[in-house]
């Protein structure tokens, strides 16, 4: 089944908004997932409109509060929203609750009659720090197929992606995919959606051989220049998206601010 659409919205955090893919003529210096597949499909449609409200750092609550009415005033006949990653790194969460809160907007965005996309999370299994959080990430995981199958929507499976647990898919604070891996994910995307495209995977070749002291040295560097400005971040009680507006508040070409 193809999926034809003229307007997309995307709904979500840092993932969607395009962190860890820089380019900095574009708006808030990220490209992204999302941006790629608004170019596929801009080029098979001229009429084709792209709105983006992602905002990194985003709770799944604030994702809801901030992006959900805006998107269903904007009226997209596609809509996609990942939201959920940000709260599963807190000390505690409730994952029903969150589910809960997702299932009431995906109801809301699918009773307008769009086509509406989510996401499960990616399996962290080959990463020591992200691997605790498997447990989470499965729940939440099922909730959203459960979700998706109740309202008619349709999944981006990223926890089937063996590729990206490739760590050279990921940017070096290793919370957020590079170019490489968004366009994974963008080539996943427009395979969900039946769209033809002319995205190719990457073609990396076998992981290169690290030491347990090489190993040990980039986990250090990654503490010192990643893992510990996030740790006060939290502990200030501010977001890297406190001074951060959506790239793409509505619906316009893609080739307008690109």
């Amino acid at each position: 089944m193809r999926v034809v659409s003229t307007r997309l919205i995307a709904l979500g955090d840092s993932f969607t908004e395009g962190v860890g893919d820089e380019d900095p003529v574009r708006p808030n210096g990220v490209r992204g997932w999302a941006d790629r597949v608004a170019e596929q499909l801009s080029a098979r449609d001229p009429e084709f409109r792209y709105a983006n409200l992602a905002v990194r750092g985003r709770l799944l609550g604030q994702v809801l509060a901030e992006q959900l009415e805006p998107a269903l005033t904007l009226g997209g006949d596609l809509f996609t929203l990942y939201a959920g990653g940000n709260d599963l790194l807190r000390p505690k969460v409730d994952i029903d609750a969150l589910a809960d809160e997702y299932e009431h907007a995906v109801a809301r965005l699918a009773a307008t009659g769009a086509t509406v996309v989510l996401f499960t999370g990616v399996d962290g299994v080959e990463d020591p720090l992200f691997r605790k959080l498997r447990g989470r990430t499965a729940i939440l995981n099922e909730h959203a197929r459960v979700i998706a199958a109740r309202h008619g929507a349709l999944v981006v499976d990223m926890w089937a992606m063996r590729q990206l647990r490739d760590r050279r898919m990921w940017s070096a604070d290793r919370l957020h995919l590079n170019s490489l891996g968004h366009a994974e994910v963008a080539i996943s995307v427009l395979d969900v959606l039946g769209v033809p495209h002319g995205l190719s995977p990457a073609d990396l070749g076998p992981r290169p051989a690290v030491s347990p002291r090489e190993r040990r040295a980039e986990n250090l560097q990654w503490g010192r220049e990643h893992a510990l400005p996030w740790i006060g971040r939290r502990l200030r009680g501010e977001s890297s998206g406190d001074s951060v507006a959506p790239k793409r508040p509505v619906l316009a070409p893609v080739t307008e601010g690109m």
